[in-house]
């Protein structure tokens, strides 16, 4: 099966007996079948993760590289020469660590030696030897894992009101239930302040809800202007359920920056309520501006305040998450402190808030415990608790990923791969894979150049009796310009690569052009997964 069938020879026509000496000569070239693949991909996965976890000591591989110019003629045999097998011998299996590679062609035995770059499984590439091509086209018994995340067109998911500075701001459906609550209980306050308002009052609720939304938006401007001004990428900005969020894409390079990233939202809540309490003085106290005004102001202090408190995800979180940092020298360290400490306040709102606004500490009358105003309290410190343990642990997520990120390289996990013609049988291609040690195809023209990479999830699906008659070009997919990444690229930039331009596979390059392998977005997606169970 090493080669296409000969010109006006059928599928079904019958063929020729073969000698003993030939028999065992195909036995020992074939492709093992998916049973034999998948139990040897099981064996290679356990002993993987038993290697994982013991200490190990990273030794070059001794076997040759690829040549990647061009691929040998169809017809021509490939196979290094090997010992003939026993009678009662079992089939050997395809060895990733042996001495083989595929014979050049005539032009490449003529063409001048000359250095290449290091590839995947050469001496002094830091990688775990992979293995090669099994009977189903994969190295681990499944399929073309899925591919990376991509970006959404409405990541807000919520109404777009605009894009100052060219930030979308989201409003989330979340904000018209807060809304409605604050015109009824601000409607309730204006009843006895100014009660020959009547059914108005609810009107001027109303829009006090709508200038203090404007207020926290105000606030969140204030970090995402800082944030553009340290180049630092913004998603959006979302106003929802308690407040609003500016989601900031990359962490900041400095704690002094981090500091100053947090603290300018505070400040500006602090500015406006400086700003509304101006204007208090200049209007006649217990009309309808007068009592907005004061609403407003009040609003912006507890804003303020509440954002100072030392926890994640508060913006004083992420103050003391800086000073921390700036002490230990370590980012992570002022994370995991500033997250503890938020989960700690999270308990003590769950608990503190309810006993506060029950004993009139918060400027309301004492209250009895026990009736619908306590289960209000109760209900209402509960979610907030909630929310603010659950971001404590989103940052401590978040920290993590990117303390990792940086292992994410596309050199270390770019599958060796072996050029095939556009016309050459897949079992052939899988051939000279398993022969090279290599798991991926990647098919070129006659000059050597890359036009398209094989899917693995295409060789999967064909059948192995199938697979002489199947040439790779129709599994394959055309190499477009999203598809070509650097072999340079890691962390956050090879994840934003890959979302760019979503496939199962890319070819990677070296800055020189030339081909150094196939990255596979399955492989992306579980060193991302092996990295995030890691501990820090």
């Amino acid at each position: 099966m090493g080669s296409a069938p000969g010109a006006g020879q059928r599928p079904d026509a019958p063929a020729p007996k073969p000698s003993a000496d030939e028999a065992r000569a195909a036995e020992q070239r074939r492709v093992p079948t998916l049973d034999e693949a998948s139990a040897a991909a099981g064996q290679r996965a356990a002993a993987e993760v038993s290697a994982a976890d013991a200490p190990q000591q990273q030794q070059p591989s001794a076997r040759p590289t690829v040549a990647m110019t061009k691929p040998p003629r169809d017809g021509q045999d490939t196979a290094p020469h090997t010992p003939e097998p026993q009678p009662n011998a079992a089939p050997p299996t395809p060895d990733p660590h042996r001495n083989a590679q595929p014979a050049p062609s005539d032009d490449a035995r003529t063409a001048p030696e000359r250095p290449s770059a290091p590839r995947p499984g050469d001496p002094g590439t830091p990688r775990r030897p992979q293995p090669a091509f099994d009977g189903a086209g994969r190295a681990d018994g499944k399929g073309g894992g899925p591919t990376p995340p991509t970006g959404r067109k409405n990541p807000g998911g919520g109404l777009l009101m605009g894009r100052p500075f060219g930030v979308p701001v989201y409003v989330a459906p979340s904000w018209f239930l807060v809304a409605a609550l604050i015109t009824w209980v601000f409607g309730g306050q204006l009843d006895r302040v100014l009660p020959e308002l009547g059914g108005a009052r609810y009107l001027v609720s109303l829009f006090f809800a709508v200038a203090f939304y404007a207020s926290v938006l105000v606030h969140e401007l204030a970090h995402t202007i800082a944030a553009l001004r340290f180049k630092l990428p913004v998603r959006r900005i979302q106003l929802q359920f308690f407040g609003g969020v500016s989601e900031i894409e990359k962490e900041t390079e400095t704690p002094g920056r981090e500091f100053v990233l947090a603290f300018v939202g505070p400040l500006l809540s602090l500015v406006l309520a400086g700003v509304f309490y101006a204007g208090m003085r200049v209007v006649e106290p217990g009309t309808v501006p007068g009592v907005l005004l004061a609403g407003l102001m009040i609003s912006n202090l507890i804003v303020a305040a509440f954002n100072l408190l030392p926890g994640l995800p508060l913006d004083g979180g992420r103050m003391l998450r800086a000073v921390v940092w700036k002490i230990t020298g370590k980012p992570m360290s002022g994370t995991v402190a500033a997250a503890w400490v938020g989960r700690a306040l999270a308990i003590s709102v769950l608990i503190g808030l309810p006993l506060l606004n029950q004993s009139g500490a918060l400027g309301g009358e004492p209250q009895d415990i026990g009736g619908m105003t306590t289960v209000t309290d109760a209900l209402l410190a509960a979610i907030l608790a909630a929310i603010i343990w659950t971001g404590a642990g989103n940052s401590l997520r978040m920290a993590r990923l990117r303390e990792h990120l940086p292992e994410l390289r596309a050199r270390t996990l770019t599958r060796r791969a072996v050029p095939v013609e556009s016309h050459t049988p897949l079992s052939e291609a899988l051939r000279r894979a398993n022969d090279a040690g290599a798991r991926a195809l990647v098919i070129v023209d006659t000059d050597g150049d890359p036009m398209a990479v094989v899917r693995e999830a295409a060789i999967v699906s064909v059948p192995q009796h199938r697979r002489p008659w199947v040439a790779v070009s129709g599994l394959a997919q055309d190499i477009t310009e999203g598809m070509r990444i650097s072999a340079e690229l890691a962390g956050e930039e090879l994840l934003d690569t890959l979302r760019a331009t979503p496939a199962t596979e890319y070819l990677v390059v070296e800055d020189s052009g030339e081909i150094y392998g196939v990255l596979s977005a399955a492989d992306v997606e579980r060193a991302f997964v092996k990295a995030m169970a890691r501990p820090s």
